[in-house]
């Protein structure tokens, strides 16, 4: 059983994301350090290190006890019963094939993570529209890794190489979001920042909430959110012994978490926490899902139908994205996180 390994998912074979892999497993000195492997469409990915003209040998794999990662080497794992993707794929636009082929190798991933053949996934970028396309029931990563893992408590974090931030609600509008804040959100989110430190090996991580409202409400003057719903759960986490604090104003709190005064930040909406972060640059953010039974990480961009096939699409995000499972690996191993159940 190979519990510590990484399982890279090729994403959407239309896009960049085979052009990262390889171009990441290319480079040979990362890969000594982070030890991993790819699901994908073998096919796909030797072509595109013809087409870069690098020096790696593709090797396909029948099972995960086969794989065996060194430098200049990148096993593939073929996705069981996927049709190959045809050689003329058309590159930069939405393909039903692409997506059925991206979300065969997450499903065959998360089957593996969820039996601990693998320790965590690194997920290449997918399209939307493609899976749409190929009728796969669910919008993004994030509900696949939920549902076929029976995850029902979860969230997304971002981070980068100074602020880690997490956040109560994600893809919805400002109204929804407002409406979908409760005491029971709130501390959900607060309990999974706090454990995602703890797995990460901070023994007692400094928790900062961000107010909804501007200057965090203002004592009630710019809404009530902040007095009514974010505090009193802020009070319940502290109750449990978890260092929570705030409502704390949304314009400074990263600015103080930067500057080291917070290990992670939780943010109220999708562009509250994501702007930070992506202020830094995208090649340095790396979303990751909390809560699930095993690590998963992504880069912070794309498909980047653009400039799919250009040879111009840079590893850096993935890299980074490659090296934070394997450090929540290596740190769950040394730090696992206990409820006290």
């Amino acid at each position: 059983m190979k519990q510590k390994l990484v399982a890279v998912t090729m994403g959407d074979a239309a896009g960049i994301g085979p052009e990262v892999v390889v171009k990441t497993f290319a480079n040979t000195g990362f890969i000594k350090d982070y030890p991993s492997f790819v699901i994908g469409d073998i096919g796909v990915l030797q072509r595109t290190v013809t087409a870069l003209g690098l020096s790696l040998d593709v090797r396909e794999v029948e099972s995960v006890m086969d794989v065996e990662p060194r430098p200049g080497v990148l096993d593939v794992l073929r996705i069981p019963d996927a049709v190959p993707l045809p050689e003329d794929l058309p590159l930069g636009t939405v393909s039903a094939c692409a997506g059925a082929a991206a979300f065969g190798a997450i499903e065959t991933a998360i089957r593996l993570a969820v039996k601990q053949d693998i320790a965590g996934i690194c997920t290449a970028p997918i399209h939307k529209e493609a899976l749409a396309a190929a009728h796969v029931p669910y919008p993004g990563h994030t509900e696949m890794l939920a549902d076929l893992s029976g995850t029902c408590d979860y969230a997304m974090m971002l981070v980068n190489p100074t602020l880690r931030t997490i956040l109560v609600t994600v893809h919805c509008s400002m109204l929804d979001a407002i409406a979908r804040l409760s005491i029971e959100s709130e501390l959900r989110i607060i309990r999974l920042a706090h454990r995602a430190m703890t797995e990460l090996g901070i023994a007692q991580p400094r928790v900062a909430v961000a107010g909804l409202n501007p200057h965090a409400g203002e004592g009630g003057l710019f809404g009530r959110e902040d007095l009514d719903i974010i505090a009193p759960a802020i009070r319940l986490a502290q109750q449990e012994g978890i260092d929570a604090s705030g409502p704390w104003p949304g314009d400074t709190v990263f600015m103080n978490a930067r500057r080291g005064r917070f290990d992670i930040v939780v943010a109220q909406y999708h562009e509250q926490g994501l702007i930070p972060v992506k202020l830094a640059g995208v090649e340095d953010g790396v979303n990751i899902t909390v809560g699930l039974p095993f690590v998963r990480t992504s880069p912070d961009h794309g498909t980047a139908f653009d400039i799919a096939g250009k040879g111009i699409a840079d590893p850096a995000s993935l890299q980074v994205a490659l090296q934070t499972a394997h450090q929540f690996v290596r740190s769950r191993a040394n730090h696992p996180f206990h409820t006290g159940a």
